[in-house]
């Protein structure tokens, strides 16, 4: 039962994530080759809400993704089953959404 509900929800998180990563790289390649420094992007993403719940979105979705994924390579290449390998991953998601929302609030909020 729990793992046809990780495979749906990493399955839904990859339909989330795909189209962030694209304009994710879009974005960030436009806007290098148009001069921008990184200083100039941070300044134009400062206290935007938009990029917030962009990345915001997209720093959720990752830390739902990957966890999922490391678990699966996990289980297959090693013994390790069980509450422990479940609860390290738990771990994992956690501290991917808490340093990607730090990230994100650096990014966007007002100095």
């Amino acid at each position: 039962m729990i793992e046809g509900r990780l495979f749906a929800l990493q399955r839904l998180s990859a339909l989330v994530l795909a189209p962030l990563v694209v304009a994710h790289l879009v974005l960030i390649l436009l806007a290098v080759e148009g001069g921008l420094s990184a200083a100039e992007i941070l300044d134009r993403t400062r206290g935007s809400v938009g990029w917030g719940v962009f990345y915001g979105v997209f720093v959720l979705a990752a830390a739902v993704h990957a966890p999922i994924g490391l678990r699966n390579v996990v289980r297959e290449h090693t013994g390790w089953r069980g509450r422990s390998l479940e609860g390290a991953m738990a771990v994992l998601g956690l501290v991917l959404a808490l340093i990607g929302g730090r990230a994100v609030y650096a990014v966007v909020a007002l100095p």
